[in-house]
């Protein structure tokens, strides 16, 4: 454990949980923008009101300030997901809102986006390994398959739907619709990632992963 000074234990006794999630979120923009190898816990520390030594207390090390980092952006979205209250709803209404949610989210932050790429390109090595990250995304399907059931109950979605493979579509489109904008812009232009195409693929998604759920649509 690393020996913390008395600046590094006042900040620590007044406000920890603060202090904690400030290093998030400040690890999360570094290692989105470097990736793990070139991310530098000293330019973490540069842009947060902490030191290394605190980095190291709270953390361990450079990995284990990756790993929460990683479990910080897909906790973002998975309480995203809780806050909208979905029960309420009607099956197509509650998948409509979830879809539309996914995509919203995915685009206003590129970095949970760029964590996942980085993830992938490690063969998922920090994930694997991560409890919390496992029962964050069991939940998320958990979710997912009790919309599923209601809409197959009431005989509007399709019987037998797959809550994964939904799960999989409504995430392949809002992922690609970051992670592949500067290849896609470069080779068919920007009109899809204005304001006014961005509004278009939003409900296209929407539509298209209803599509797939549906019990009419053949």
């Amino acid at each position: 454990m690393a020996n913390l000074t008395a600046d590094d234990k006042r900040g620590w006794t007044q406000n920890p949980e603060g202090v904690k999630r400030d290093i998030l979120a400040v690890a999360v923009s570094e290692f989105a923008a470097r990736g793990f190898s070139r991310a530098k816990v000293d330019d973490i520390v540069a842009r947060t009101q902490t030191s290394k030594r605190m980095i190291y207390y709270y953390f361990g090390d450079k990995k284990g300030l990756y790993t929460r980092a990683l479990e910080a952006a897909y906790l973002k979205v998975r309480e995203g997901e809780a806050a909208l209250d979905l029960g309420h709803l009607r099956p197509v209404q509650a998948l409509s809102k979830l879809v539309a949610f996914t995509f919203d989210h995915h685009r206003e932050n590129p970095d949970f986006i760029r964590m996942v790429m980085i993830e992938n390109i490690h063969q998922a090595e920090a994930l694997s390994a991560s409890e919390t990250i496992r029962e964050l995304n069991i939940a998320a399907i958990d979710k997912l398959r009790e919309i599923c059931e209601r809409g197959e109950n009431e005989g509007v979605f399709r019987r037998g739907l797959d809550p994964v493979a939904l799960h999989w579509h409504i995430s392949a489109a809002s992922f690609f619709n970051v992670s592949n904008r500067p290849t896609f812009s470069t080779l068919f232009g920007d009109d899809v990632f204005t304001d006014d195409g961005q509004s278009r693929l939003r409900i296209q998604t929407v539509k298209a992963v209803l599509a797939i759920a549906r019990a009419d649509v053949v």
